[in-house]
């Protein structure tokens, strides 16, 4: 999945998002599941970038997504 603005990296921390794969795609939690166990609104959307990671590339790059740091976004 290539970024067409690789300056933006939406302000997350890619550990936890590595973190949220490995529950979701090692060790088998569905995303529902580790929805439920987010505790903050950050954690569910890491949880969202890590669910699409199982959608093929030709259906991302129909999707336009908005991101809640555009007013900090270095790629504007």
């Amino acid at each position: 999945m290539a970024c067409h603005n690789p300056s933006c990296l939406g302000n997350y921390d890619f550990e936890r998002v590595a973190f949220f794969a490995r529950k979701r795609f090692v060790e088998g939690c569905s995303t529902i599941e580790l929805m439920e166990q987010a505790t903050s609104e950050r954690e569910k959307q890491e949880i969202a970038l890590v669910s699409l990671l199982d959608i093929e590339d030709d259906r991302i790059r129909g999707l336009r997504l908005s991101c809640s740091f555009d007013s900090q976004c270095k790629a504007n």
